[in-house]
């Protein structure tokens, strides 16, 4: 695990949700999503957690169990932006790594917040860490609602696509063909990088592939910046976007914590 003294863990919270208002808010077994998010962080090596809002009612939820709340603007456009505005309220040093986790992520696994953060620290010619995980059936790599994602022989981003990325010439030819081991990578929505980077990133503007594909990240890449890309196994579990989502998170969070008391892990790296 990466030392705590390493980096800092920020939850974006917002209470305006397009699809699901009042989101951070809504009770899954029995507590308030944004509070299994948080518990989440906590279970990680992260030695500051910040929740960034821009809702009192998400603050004093946030206060009543704990969290340190960091009031924000309520116009910013995405959560990197909003965690910008924390680094300068908060007056956090050029050089901290901190790790963007999402407030509808209930179901991550604590180690998967290491990861992406050692990840960072180990590579300091990086300017993003993010994860991906293997995509084993057809359905996914066809889904465009799954963000894939190809990585150069040394573990860097070429690029993030919602299409089926790489284009299996001849398997997709056949309906019936088996998916590749190894060539299809899920991209998990996990973030990683210095407070120095971000500060300069928020103040590019929106580029055409990040526009057409609807990728924050694919700004990144057209602007040059280095995204390292580590491999994991775990799963990630199922996140909140739509009402549909709450039972499938129940059930995961109970599943769970019936592996917790039997003793099994949360994640598994494999490879770099």
């Amino acid at each position: 695990m990466v030392p705590s003294t390493a980096f800092r863990v920020v939850i974006p919270a917002r209470f305006a949700a397009t699809r699901l208002p009042g989101k951070p808010l809504l009770r899954i077994a029995g507590r308030p999503l944004i509070q299994h998010v948080f518990d989440r962080a906590r279970q990680s090596g992260a030695r500051e957690i910040v929740i960034a809002t821009d809702d009192p009612r998400i603050a004093e939820c946030a206060s009543g169990f704990g969290a340190q709340v960091c009031m924000t603007a309520a116009n910013h456009p995405n959560g990197s932006s909003r965690i910008a505005e924390v680094c300068d309220r908060l007056g956090w040093a050029d050089d901290a790594v901190l790790v963007n986790l999402q407030g509808d992520e209930p179901c991550i696994p604590p180690g998967l917040i290491d990861q992406v953060a050692t990840d960072l620290i180990a590579h300091p010619n990086s300017d993003i860490a993010t994860l991906a995980c293997p995509i084993q059936d057809r359905e996914t790599i066809f889904d465009p609602g799954v963000v894939k994602v190809v990585r150069d022989l040394q573990g860097f981003a070429l690029y993030f696509s919602r299409a089926p990325i790489p284009w299996h010439r001849e398997g997709f030819g056949d309906s019936r063909g088996d998916v590749p081991e190894g060539l299809y990578w899920r991209h998990i929505g996990l973030y990683a990088y210095r407070a120095v980077f971000l500060r300069r990133y928020v103040h590019w503007p929106a580029t055409p592939l990040e526009q057409a594909e609807s990728l924050e990240q694919l700004r990144a890449l057209e602007r040059g910046s280095r995204i390292r890309v580590s491999l994991t196994g775990a799963p990630t579990g199922p996140g909140v976007d739509t009402p549909a989502d709450v039972a499938r998170v129940e059930a995961w969070l109970n599943g769970h914590q019936r592996k917790v008391a039997q003793g099994r892990g949360d994640a598994t790296t494999v490879g770099a």
